[in-house]
């Protein structure tokens, strides 16, 4: 194979180059032409039978040529600030006449493409590779607020603000339906690790006693978190309807809560501003994280590095988090901006964690990716973790970057709190 067409993640189009047409062909053809945003995929595949463990992989040198050799984030699972998602790579907007806020967004099992509910009740289905528009749905009656995939990757359920909820199959076939589940707006829903049952929280106050606004089943135990207006995080046992525990640690709406795939600890967000991390071994707050200017609508944690998390807010901003560090690792101010309401609705992580999701009421599904080695970095970079991606290294005002070096993460000079010990990640520094 020559040269020029070599694979790999960015640095070149996925396709032969534009032929020497005339010159609206020519136009047409490089309209279509994408970037291959998954091909990190092969470099993973063709490496990872010499690498023992993660430090066997090749390190990143901070210069353009290095985009080749970059793999997925499972082969930096020592080092999450590599996996940092804050580059834009491309908006989505329906067709005119149809184009609504986007209240959720969610990745098919295989990543291939990117399902997104909107306020019209549509669900429409995005290419994940070329981000093409594929299909439009008219799904439910009313605003499309929840959805989520079973474990087994078979089914999928959605909720919407008429108090509905429907059961689809992989391929969008609905197969049942329930209006009258609530009797108001379904915020959120959540499969058990069986698939054999699923839970769905509302606005309405007849079927359930509190108000809840997110629910979330936990990854292995019979156990729901939810959250409510009343600002009160609870644990329930689904098997007896019976609350278990209540956090009164948020002082105004809870808008999001959400298990981390370790099971020990339950990420909140809420309308103060706050996000608050728990564990359930211990039943109280371990962490805040404070850095929004507004309320905190979603959260989404990170597939490989359990440590690693992103939320969104009211003001269409993206801060990407590690846990026991106390400020934003990484901050993308204006990730949505319109003369529009721009809140972040939701935000969903592609299956292997190469490539982030946000879904917002300005209208656009936008789709974010890892920096490039090497790549002049526009928005805020705290000095933490984050000093540790070669994407971040050399970034002076002269245009020769400087030489960079990984070092274990024991070595890093981070914010963490002094003196604590946080279950999962290891001791003070």
């Amino acid at each position: 194979m020559a040269p020029e067409y070599r694979y790999h993640p960015y640095a070149f189009p996925a396709g032969p180059p534009v032929p020497p047409q005339a010159d609206a062909l020519s136009a047409t053809y490089r309209k279509h032409t994408q970037r291959n945003y998954t091909s990190s995929v092969v470099q993973y595949i063709q490496n990872r039978r010499s690498q023992r463990d993660a430090w066997d992989s090749q390190v990143l040198q901070p210069t353009p040529a290095a985009a080749i050799d970059m793999s997925t984030p499972a082969t930096y699972s020592h080092n999450p600030s590599n996996s940092f998602a804050a580059k834009f790579v491309h908006s989505c907007t329906n067709y005119k006449g149809r184009a609504s806020s986007i209240n959720r967004v969610l990745w098919t099992p295989s990543g291939g493409r990117l399902i997104t509910g909107s306020q019209k009740a549509e669900f429409t289905l995005w290419n994940g590779q070329s981000f093409y528009h594929e299909l439009t749905l008219q799904a439910h009656d009313q605003a499309i607020r929840s959805m989520e995939w079973s474990y087994d990757d078979e089914n999928w359920i959605s909720g919407d603000d008429g108090g509905a909820i429907k059961y689809w199959t992989s391929n969008m076939n609905n197969v049942l339906v329930n209006n009258s589940a609530h009797q108001e707006s379904v915020r959120d829903l959540s499969f058990s690790r069986t698939n054999l049952k699923f839970c769905s929280c509302s606005d309405d106050t007849t079927i359930k006693i509190w108000d809840f606004e997110s629910v979330d089943w936990h990854p292995t135990k019979s156990l729901v978190a939810s959250g409510g207006k009343d600002s009160v995080v609870k644990l329930w046992d689904p098997r007896t309807g019976r609350e278990l525990c209540s956090f009164y640690d948020h002082k105004n709406w809870v808008n999001s809560v959400k298990w981390n795939q370790n099971g020990n600890w339950l990420l909140t967000a809420s309308k103060d501003q706050v996000i608050k991390l728990y564990d359930i071994r211990a039943m109280k707050e371990l962490e805040s994280f404070h850095g929004h200017r507004i309320e905190v609508t979603a959260l989404a944690w990170h597939p490989i590095h359990e440590e690693y998390f992103v939320s969104g807010s009211r003001d269409g901003s993206i801060f990407h988090w590690l846990v026991e560090h106390e400020t934003a690792q990484v901050e993308v101010p204006n990730a949505h901006n319109s003369n529009r309401n721009n809140s972040v609705w939701d935000l969903q992580w592609h299956p292997i964690g190469h490539m982030l999701c946000s879904g917002s009421n300005d209208r656009t599904t936008k789709f974010w990716c890892r920096n490039r080695p090497g790549d002049k970095y526009n928005i805020n970079v705290n000095q933490s973790f984050g000093v540790l991606n070669s994407a971040f290294a050399g970034q002076m005002t002269c245009n020769a970057p400087i030489p960079f070096h990984e070092v274990p993460p024991t070595l890093t000079l981070a914010t963490r709190k002094e003196g604590t010990t946080i279950p999962g990640v290891g001791t003070a520094i």
